[in-house]
């Protein structure tokens, strides 16, 4: 049906081109670019002999926007899925304005240089995507993604106004490394060492980083404490869900990982400002990310499960409601279906449903750019049962937030 472009060849990317294999009636021809071609063959040839699944592989420098043309114009793919990294958001949405391609992602961008993410770069290609007639779909992954999607699923069908919103987020694994990030560890150290945030009664309140914390008992794993950070879905969130009076996303991490982290924090490895290394520029984070296990290596062995939900409290009929809707998903079971770790897995799978919603579903094709929770939920529910992130709801449950 359409040809796919798939950019980036960490563990995402590899989920991301196993599933559309998977789902080769829509995903008629795909190919995998990265910046290294060998991690495409890899991914490629796995491909092959579980799926019986050829895809074709390219090299390129998703940073440079004339290579990314080049590209586009000699695959011609319907949709470019960028699962690379977040800088490179920008320079992807300028080759597909330039090709008239469709773009989506599955997190929003940030500057290199500033430890700082926000979608107000990308809101801004909203006229000219509109103007090609091109569609742009943001943060199709889990969190963001997925919890935009059960947040609107929750505001169509349970609730008149909802008022206070939770995103729980626990990897209830085991991967045995002393200290290893499940995702892009530049990306995971960036988002987990700057200042907190979280909404409420209409203002931004800002709070020093893992400095608010509690335990949170997750479905089949148990009680975890979990830490508000900010995370990028709540500023599309409250945009688009105004009656909205709390908004906060909490995230688990075991004392070890903290004290990891404190340690590299006190001695400057997390810094992202280069210093002068025998006469080099080295960015001490770049360093770290190097010499930390790739997360795409942590699959095999790993154990335990993920669960990621969003829990609601609001008005329905005039009556007090609350609604919790979850994924769990097992790291043991990612491994056999698409040699991934289930983090990877549960951004990766929701990236094809958005990709396949996109070039199959007249209500996910609407020129301009959009996040995930402005388009309608139901066919991305059903399709999360169909492809592996099987979800639960409890309504008029115990909420266990103070409200």
């Amino acid at each position: 049906m359409s040809k796919v472009l798939i950019i980036g060849a960490g563990g995402v990317g590899g989920v991301v081109a196993h599933k559309c294999a998977m789902n080769a009636h829509v995903f008629t021809e795909i190919m995998l670019a990265s910046r290294t071609k060998s991690k495409c063959d890899k991914i490629a040839a796995d491909v092959l002999a579980m799926h019986g699944v050829s895809i074709k592989t390219a090299a390129v420098d998703a940073d440079s926007v004339a290579e990314m043309v080049k590209l586009i114009k000699s695959f011609q793919p319907k949709l470019v899925i960028n699962v690379a990294l977040p800088y490179q958001d920008l320079p992807i949405m300028d080759a597909c304005l330039e090709t008239k391609t469709n773009y989506m992602d599955t997190a929003n961008y940030e500057p290199k240089d500033v430890a700082k993410f926000e979608y107000s770069w990308q809101w801004a290609y909203q006229k000219r995507f509109e103007d090609a007639g091109i569609m742009a779909l943001l943060g199709s992954g889990f969190d963001p993604g997925v919890t935009q999607v059960f947040t609107a699923y929750a505001n169509k069908h349970h609730f008149d106004e909802m008022h206070y919103l939770d995103i729980i987020d626990c990897n209830g694994g085991d991967h045995g490394k002393a200290f290893a990030t499940n995702f892009n560890p530049e990306i995971n150290i960036r988002e987990i060492t700057q200042p907190g945030r979280y909404w409420e009664n209409g203002q931004w309140i800002e709070i020093p980083a893992l400095s608010v914390h509690k335990p949170i008992d997750y479905p089949n794993i148990g009680v975890k404490e979990s830490y508000v950070l900010y995370h990028e879905e709540l500023e599309s969130i409250v945009k688009h869900f105004p009656t909205l009076k709390r908004a906060r996303f909490w995230m688990t991490f075991g004392q070890a990982y903290i004290t990891h982290l404190n340690v590299l924090e006190n001695v400057g490895m997390t810094s992202i400002k280069p210093i002068s290394f025998q006469g080099m520029q080295v960015v001490p984070l770049e360093f770290l990310k190097a010499v930390l296990p790739a997360p795409e290596s942590l699959g095999e062995n790993y154990h335990g499960q993920t669960s990621i939900g969003c829990q609601i409290k609001g008005i329905k009929d005039g009556a007090d409601k609350t609604y919790y809707v979850w994924n769990n998903s097992d790291h043991a079971e990612c491994w056999k279906e698409v040699k991934a770790q289930a983090v990877s897995y549960t951004t990766g799978v929701p990236a094809m449903i958005g990709a396949m919603l996109m070039l199959t579903d007249a209500d996910w094709q609407k020129p301009g750019v959009w996040n995930c929770e402005q388009l309608n939920p139901d066919p991305y529910m059903a399709l999360l049962n169909q492809h592996g992130l099987p979800w639960n709801e409890q309504i008029n449950g115990v909420l266990p937030h103070e409200y």
